[in-house]
């Protein structure tokens, strides 16, 4: 994988993988969505249970996106590599995007079934702050014009704030919450019918296609946009 961080290197691979992974989400999400509003209601939630076919796949993005921008941070803080500072930068907008898409589904779940649009428990506050440290993330970026030190002081921000997401997973287990708790990747075997899990999982497939899709083209757009920057700069010399 390493050979593939160089940028001219990457920008081959990706032209390359973009298509597919493009089509794959629109396949994936495609089938979720269909399967997902064909599926009977539940019996407690009713057609409310329809709205988790986008918020739980919106939800894991949104710290699987986290999780890819703190480990690209790292390689840029500790190894210096300018690729991994473009491809954390690259990631906030989109981790953003997705945790605000899974607070607002939240939110339009726990109206019909808390009788409430939010409340301050473990999960809901904690993936709040998850929004925040993307915002927080894509701010410092911009004031600060120095590329190399916005890159530095990002990626301290990035890695500081990934304590956020075990206390995001562990929240239902630590505290009293609302929110229920693992129903899926649990020992004694998902709680959630069959026939729910099969649009779920070609949902979080396709958001995960998605992510990876836009990723590499907010890559490649910052790539060119640095070289273009680089010829104007030598031209001006």
């Amino acid at each position: 994988m390493l050979r593939y961080a160089n940028p001219t290197r990457f920008m081959q691979l990706s032209g390359t993988l973009v298509p597919w992974l493009a089509a794959a989400s629109i396949v994936l999400l495609a089938a979720g969505l269909y399967l997902g509003f064909t599926v009977p209601p539940d019996y407690q939630q009713g057609d409310t249970v329809r709205v988790m076919f986008i918020h739980v796949p919106a939800a894991w993005t949104a710290m699987m996106g986290y999780g890819l921008m703190a480990v690209a941070s790292l390689v840029g803080l500790v190894w210096r590599h300018p690729l991994a500072d473009v491809a954390a930068k690259s990631a906030a907008p989109l981790g953003a995007l997705f945790t605000a898409l899974g607070l607002i589904t939240g939110s339009l779940w726990g109206r019909p079934m808390w009788g409430a649009w939010w409340v301050w428990d473990g999960r809901l506050t904690s993936f709040l702050l998850l929004l925040f440290l993307y915002l927080g993330y894509i701010a410092l970026w911009n004031a600060i014009e120095d590329e190399t030190r916005a890159a530095r002081a990002a990626a301290i921000l990035a890695l500081v704030g990934a304590v956020n997401l075990p206390i995001i997973e562990f929240s239902v287990d630590w505290w009293t919450t609302l929110h229920q708790g693992e129903s899926i990747l649990r020992s004694g075997g998902p709680l959630i019918s069959t026939v729910y899990l099969w649009p779920l999982f070609a949902m979080a497939l396709g958001y995960t296609f998605l992510f990876f899709t836009l990723w590499m083209i907010r890559i490649r757009t910052e790539i060119l946009s640095r070289r273009v920057r680089s010829l104007m700069l030598t031209g001006e010399a």
